[in-house]
């Protein structure tokens, strides 16, 4: 049975397993894992634990789970090093690509830039309301760059998610905080709760509306009583008194936050 450590590479992202590989790691150590687009640089958010090998196809039939990818070493000086030039090297790559966007005058908005921990592929996130044609605007950059480029088109949740912020009720974005996946929200769990349909009291920063409204939906007669009841963003399960439970949020602490 492999031993098998939780890794986290963003805040509020999803947290993989790797086979520790035979190293002695506790939570918070960073490290160099071995993932299937090359090299990153996570850090441990759940501690070692067995976990049973994924099972086996039958006789003749190939095996469609692959096993457990390893982590290759603890993050060294030079690895930290390293994350840092590619830190340095997104944002000249981002002023690129901002440069041959408006030289190409393509409706498009430059959310993020990322290099991967091997700098073998530098990757743009973007915003736009339609299709862009931006394979001039790609072979240009790698020309510049001389690495892969992938453009990337994400949403205005994602957009929230990534740049962060405010939210109404005074405290940093839920979406960017810790919530890892984006829930169903519907003005339905608002009627449920008794809130005010008013568009703008229910609309988070990203325009759409709130994830927060989907804490305390569905719940029981007998917890309705008790707002806090249902909310898994504090420790202590507090997220506000009861005429503003719709928008209060906590973050959670995460580990090398």
């Amino acid at each position: 049975m492999p031993i098998v450590v939780g890794i986290r590479f963003k805040k509020a992202c999803k947290v993989y397993d790797f086979d520790v590989n035979n190293l002695e790691l506790k939570i918070g150590d960073q490290v160099i894992v071995e993932t299937e687009k090359g090299m990153n640089m996570g850090w441990v958010a759940r501690g070692p634990l067995d976990k049973p090998a994924p099972p086996s196809s039958k006789q003749g039939e190939a095996s469609l789970v692959q096993p457990f990818k390893k982590v290759i070493r603890k993050a060294a000086e030079s690895d930290m090093e390293r994350f840092e030039f590619n830190k340095e090297r997104e944002e000249e790559a981002a002023s690129i690509c901002n440069r041959e966007i408006d030289k190409y005058g393509l409706a498009m908005k430059l959310i993020n830039t990322e290099y991967l921990f091997d700098s073998s592929k530098v990757v743009f996130s973007f915003i736009s309301e339609n299709r862009v044609d931006f394979r001039e605007l790609v072979r240009d950059m790698a020309n510049e760059l001389h690495t892969r480029i992938e453009m990337r088109q994400i949403g205005v949740r994602d957009e929230a998610k990534m740049l962060g912020g405010i939210g109404p009720c005074g405290r940093m974005l839920c979406c960017s905080s810790h919530l890892v996946d984006f829930e169903p929200v519907s003005v339905k769990m608002a009627k449920e709760q008794n809130l005010s349909l008013n568009p703008a009291k229910l609309s988070g920063v990203c325009g759409r509306l709130m994830c927060c409204l989907s804490y305390e939906a569905g719940q029981s007669a007998e917890n309705a009583a008790n707002p806090a009841s249902n909310c898994c963003h504090s420790p202590l399960n507090t997220c506000g008194d009861k005429s503003n439970n719709s928008s209060q949020s906590q973050p959670s602490s995460l580990p090398g936050a």
